[in-house]
Parts: C-alpha cells; sequence; structure tokens
C-alpha cells in the first residue's frame, strides 16, 4: 500500500478527501442585489425523502456565500459527463459563472443551467456554522429530470468519468 508522505494530520485528511469520489453538483442563487451566483459542490446529499431535502456544505469565506447566506431559495443542479463544460465554468472565475447561453431564469428568477440531468428548486431550512463552514438544509419544492447521461465525478482534483461497471 502506497502511503502520503505526511500520513497524518491535516495532509491525510486532504488526501484522504482527494481519493474520494464525488459526485459534481451545481448550486445556484440570486444575490440580495438580484445577481446569479453559483458553484461546484462535491458534498451534496440527500436528507429525507419525506420531506425532500438535500444538504450541502460551503466555506464562509467563499465568493458565493454572501448570496447564500442572504436568501431563502436555491437552485441544485446534479451534472453529468455531457455538462463537463458547465462544471469547468462553475469552477472557474466567478465574475464569469454566468457569461454564455448555458442558464436560464427558472422558477423565482433562480438560475437554471440547461442541459443537466436533474436540477431541483428548494428554501433554505436551516444553515449550521461550523468552524469556517457552514452546512446548509434545503426543503425541496419542485425540480425536473433531464436527458439520462453517465455520471460526472470529481477525484484526486480533477473531472472524471465513470470506470467500467464491476
Amino acid at each position: 500500500m502506497t502511503t502520503a508522505p505526511d500520513a497524518t494530520g491535516f495532509d491525510a485528511f486532504a488526501q484522504a478527501f482527494r481519493r474520494h469520489a464525488a459526485g459534481v453538483a451545481v448550486i445556484t442563487a440570486l444575490s440580495p442585489d438580484g445577481r446569479p451566483v453559483g458553484f461546484t459542490a462535491t458534498s451534496l446529499a440527500s436528507l429525507a425523502a419525506a420531506p425532500p431535502m438535500a444538504t450541502f456544505n460551503m466555506a464562509r469565506s467563499a465568493s458565493s456565500w454572501p448570496a447564500i447566506e442572504g436568501t431563502d431559495r436555491v437552485a441544485i443542479h446534479m451534472l453529468g459527463l455531457d455538462d463537463l463544460a458547465v462544471a469547468k465554468i462553475m469552477a472557474g472565475d466567478n465574475a464569469r459563472r454566468f457569461d454564455g447561453d448555458h442558464w436560464e431564469p427558472g422558477p423565482h428568477g433562480l438560475p437554471i443551467l440547461k442541459g443537466v440531468t436533474a436540477w431541483m428548486v428548494g428554501t433554505i431550512v436551516a444553515r449550521t456554522a461550523v468552524a469556517d463552514n457552514a452546512m446548509i438544509a434545503v426543503q425541496i419544492e419542485e425540480g425536473a429530470l433531464g436527458e439520462p447521461d453517465e455520471p460526472l465525478l470529481y477525484h484526486e482534483r480533477a473531472f472524471r468519468a465513470l470506470g467500467e461497471h464491476l
């Protein structure tokens, strides 16, 4: 078994989560002045089926945090392999994330990304500060499925495609 140069402490923690593949999601919202904001998230998780709820985590130092802190509604998007270009845009320069025609206004004016495998809109029901981060819980109210697609993953600091079936 190969070990990291420093297999203890923060370095081990960071390397362990780099090795943990995660699906790619994008969270979008409107800033208090009505501008669209968004970011990629690999921390998206289902919280409950009844009522339908999801969670995601983010740093409170993130450029999108003021919008998430100051809004009641968000849109959650699940991305597939065909959405790689959109994933790169949404992970890039925050001032340019909504340049182009890869999104449109949706319910409540929220930015909805086009062509994603699924999107959901919901109301934030909890924001819990944890150190310099926040856990956000969202009660889902509506959404839609896009075309089926292979999953888009994030692993070892890179977007990846799913491997072979086992």
